[in-house]
């Protein structure tokens, strides 16, 4: 996946519009294009590609991998679980965009389905990101399904601009406001990722097609 955090690829670049309508302190300081905090940006890289080795973020040994004290850590990034929600968006993000590849032409809401479907899929397969449900249950689930969530607000929002793009064109209409129907597709999507923790049972993209197939009437 691209290390880019949230860069605009253009139309149909579901992530980066995601990133920009609801940008946070920490997202600021460490865009490759706008972010002014080179220090707060070579920390986030750092912790990204521990994530990605699917090792555990420590602050302490990131701060040492650095050469400086936790609290100059601190100061740059925010606590660990703020630095953890940045580094799981900005997976998503390039996520976002290949499932956007991967819907190809269609529109409507074969776009909208094929799209989370996709995305759904690709979460499950993604064996560092397993591998950190597993080892935080806890912390995985309250930084990216709870209300406080600064993962859970993007995807709304992303999810809908997506719904925003095809009711602007035509495609779909719903009786549900898009906001109301973006809250609700994350929810399916969140319920079918992380079912083994939220229910003991296995996570399927197919049943969240169905689930999203169902609700938009794809």
């Amino acid at each position: 996946m691209t290390s880019e955090l949230g860069r605009d690829h253009g139309h149909g670049s579901l992530g980066a519009v995601g990133t920009t309508l609801v940008p946070t302190e920490l997202s600021r300081r460490i865009d490759p294009e706008t972010g002014t905090h080179a220090d707060a940006r070579r920390a986030f890289l750092l912790a990204r590609k521990t994530f990605i080795a699917g090792e555990r973020i420590d602050m302490a040994e990131l701060a040492a991998a650095l050469g400086v004290d936790r609290t100059s850590l601190f100061r740059w990034v925010g606590n660990r679980d703020a630095l953890l929600s940045e580094v799981l968006w900005s997976l998503a993000v390039p996520t976002f965009d290949q499932s956007e590849l991967a819907a190809g032409s269609a529109t409507g809401a074969t776009r909208i389905c094929a799209l989370l479907s996709t995305f759904v899929d690709n979460l499950i397969s993604a064996d560092y990101f397993r591998v950190f449900l597993r080892r935080e249950p806890a912390r995985a689930l309250r930084l990216q399904t709870t209300t406080d969530s600064e993962v859970q607000r993007r995807f709304v929002a992303v999810v809908e601009t997506l719904l925003s793009e095809e009711t602007d064109a035509g495609t779909v209409s719903y009786a549900l406001p898009n906001h109301d129907l973006a809250y609700l597709l994350v929810r399916i999507s969140e319920s079918f990722t992380y079912a083994d923790l939220i229910t003991g049972e296995t996570p399927s993209s197919e049943r969240a097609q169905a689930a999203f197939a169902f609700v938009l009437r794809a």
